[in-house]
């Protein structure tokens, strides 16, 4: 199960750069790279969601606090936009679900028997070389 939240759009900063790498004829004159920012303190995320994501090493996000995502895949500004709305979701998501606590277990004895007599096959067969060459 996917919490639900949904981030107004006021509290993400859009705004249209030139891309990088080949272009043709139109990459000196057409802005259609996006620089997503988005500032997770000044968020309305709840607060677990909020303090995950600061926690987390992402190298997206700044010193500030701030999401920053370049979209510069397509030649479209507007597929470049949902690119970089996908991945902030994506981002926002990934930290939305708690993990599963682990729960501590012991071997079976069978699986600790069977450890120990492959240690004390390895160890005679080096043993065995070893005398060997004496």
């Amino acid at each position: 199960m996917r919490p639900s939240f949904d981030i107004p759009p006021e509290e993400i900063q859009i705004t249209a750069t030139r891309a990088q790498g080949a272009g043709g004829q139109n990459v000196n004159k057409v802005a259609n790279a996006v620089h997503l920012r988005f500032d997770i303190a000044a968020s309305s995320l709840p607060d677990a969601i909020r303090e995950r994501l600061l926690k987390l090493g992402d190298q997206r996000i700044s010193k500030e606090g701030v999401v920053v995502i370049k979209a510069q895949e397509f030649r479209s500004l507007e597929k470049n936009r949902g690119e970089a709305l996908r991945r902030l979701e994506q981002l926002i998501a990934s930290v939305a679900v708690l993990p599963k606590k682990r729960r501590a277990t012991r071997p079976t004895r069978s699986s600790v028997a069977k450890r120990l007599e492959s240690k004390a096959r390895h160890g005679a067969l080096k043993a065995a070389r070893r005398a060997a060459g004496d």
